[in-house]
């Protein structure tokens, strides 16, 4: 009997040292999902291969629109200050005539500088946000490698990176702003 016995607690034993393991490894693997972290995409985004080349194309077609803006701007303050020095001895027509080439020149300025808007916003967009992307993918690495449930960005009040095993509340929240409507 003494045997059995033992035997019943060894198992007994076995039982609650595997039931015990299975229940701390399922609360580290929950602990371990939970692991919360943060970045500052600012700061990466200046780490990324190419982005000091990025920046200086960019700089330097900054440099050759404004260059171009400081002739035109000079040009028009040139007419400019001739025609008021001299509008009082020109016939009306010609004052006329020079009126509107100014306007011309004030609107050529303004479209000058919409085009050149557009065209650094446009380089930037080309050659910034493929380095944004080789970003973007190794925060989800690090995240997955690491095992992070989020990667806050304190660069920018948003998610970087949510694990796949994450749980989408949106249909639980829909339903509970139901529920206040009613």
């Amino acid at each position: 009997m003494t045997l059995n016995l033992k035997t019943m607690i060894k198992k007994i034993i076995f039982s609650l040292v595997f039931i015990f393991t299975i229940a701390y490894s399922t609360e580290l693997k929950a602990q371990l999902s939970d692991k919360v972290a943060y970045i500052n995409s600012v700061e990466l985004l200046e780490s990324v291969p190419g982005k000091p080349e990025a920046t200086k194309a960019i700089e330097e077609l900054n440099k050759k629109y404004k260059d171009e803006l400081a002739v035109m701007q000079n040009d028009y303050n040139n007419k400019y200050t001739n025609f008021l020095a001299n509008q009082n001895n020109l016939a009306e027509s010609i004052k006329l005539r020079r009126m509107q080439e100014l306007y011309e020149l004030e609107q050529n300025i303004t479209r000058f500088m919409k085009v050149a808007q557009e065209d650094i916003e446009s380089q930037q967009q080309q050659l910034i946000e493929p380095l944004k992307e080789k970003m973007q993918d190794a925060i989800r690495q690090i995240g997955m490698e690491q095992g992070y449930a989020v990667i806050y960005d304190t660069a920018n009040p948003a998610i970087a990176f949510i694990t796949p095993d994450a749980i989408d509340a949106n249909s639980l929240v829909r339903s509970r702003l139901q529920q206040i409507k009613r």
